[in-house]
């Protein structure tokens, strides 16, 4: 049986935020939305810390690369910012696209990093050089999410057009486009060993699809709207959900069970409308959501 206790529930941002994201420093976080700036929190003493950057625009994602001390921010305006957690400073902005970033990763193999964008394409970056190696077209919509493979063979795209996009991530070579979703792709994730690659839809549904055909095992009805965010625990056999019906699910990574379901309808003191990103920090599952609050949950398992 899992214990979901809220142990924070903490206010600082003036508008919704969009994203959230562990720092690879243990006990710190950040957060951003349609504020103008990313905030550093505390999670060790639950609190505000500081406006790490500034923001011109609105920021929809945020991502922490393996390798190299970087925050990238991706902003509503096609801006990528790469900001140095050492130096604590903004060391490159990245101006290619000219509509919101949506989606943000990096390889640690080849120091490579990947964003996706509204305007239907994906930008190759250098991390080194941030130098811009080359681009390409997925989709004539919205590439809203990008997940790659624990062995870093395959990455993933999931767009606007209810279409999942495979790729060969040694030569970015396309490889198929996975058509179930009714609705757009919202969220996106290879599990932690690679068998199987889950994804979240507007249409409320997770398809759960096993590798390496990408046949489709399972599709769930997961929520009541559509799914923002899909994350695993860094060692336990399940993963969380949230929604824009303003509620978070714990599953079993195997049996793919409903375990949790942390909402008000439940009786649980959680968000009060859309939640739209989550993370995990060891035990503790960090959600943010419409309602301008980010909260920090005790999960034990």
């Amino acid at each position: 049986m899992i214990e979901v206790e809220r142990i924070a529930a903490l206010p600082g941002h003036q508008n919704p935020i969009y994203t959230v994201e562990s720092s690879k420093k243990p006990g710190i976080f950040f957060t951003a939305g349609n504020d103008k700036g990313v905030v550093e929190w505390s999670l060790k003493k639950l609190e505000f810390i500081k406006v790490l950057v500034p923001v011109k625009t609105s920021v929809y994602s945020l991502h922490t690369t393996e390798n190299l001390p970087y925050l990238i921010i991706g902003e509503r305006s096609g801006q990528v910012s790469v900001f140095d957690l050492a130096e604590q400073k903004i060391i490159a902005v990245l101006m290619h696209h000219r509509l919101p970033i949506f989606g943000i990763t990096s390889t640690k193999r080849k120091n490579e990093l990947i964003v996706s964008s509204e305007d239907g394409t994906v930008s190759i970056w250098n991390l080194n050089t941030f130098g811009l190696l080359f681009k390409f077209s997925v989709s004539p919509d919205m590439v809203r999410c990008i997940t790659i493979n624990p062995e870093e063979s395959l990455i993933a795209f999931g767009a606007k057009d209810n279409l999942i996009s495979v790729y060969n991530l040694e030569d970015y070579s396309f490889i198929k486009k996975i058509n179930y979703h009714t609705l757009p792709v919202t969220s996106l994730t290879f599990c932690p060993d690679g068998k199987y690659l889950i994804s979240g839809g507007r249409d409320a549904k997770l398809n759960i699809w096993t590798l390496p055909d990408f046949s489709l095992s399972e599709s769930i009805t997961a929520h009541m709207f559509a799914v923002y965010d899909i994350k695993f625990h860094s060692t336990k056999p399940y993963f969380a959900t949230c929604s824009r019906d303003k509620s978070i699910k714990i599953w079993h990574a195997e049996t793919f069970k409903l375990h949790k379901n942390i909402s008000r309808e439940k009786g649980i003191e959680s968000h009060s409308l859309s939640v739209n990103k989550i993370c995990w920090n060891e035990d503790k599952l960090i959600s943010v959501g419409d309602d301008k609050m980010v909260m920090i949950w005790e999960v034990e398992f």
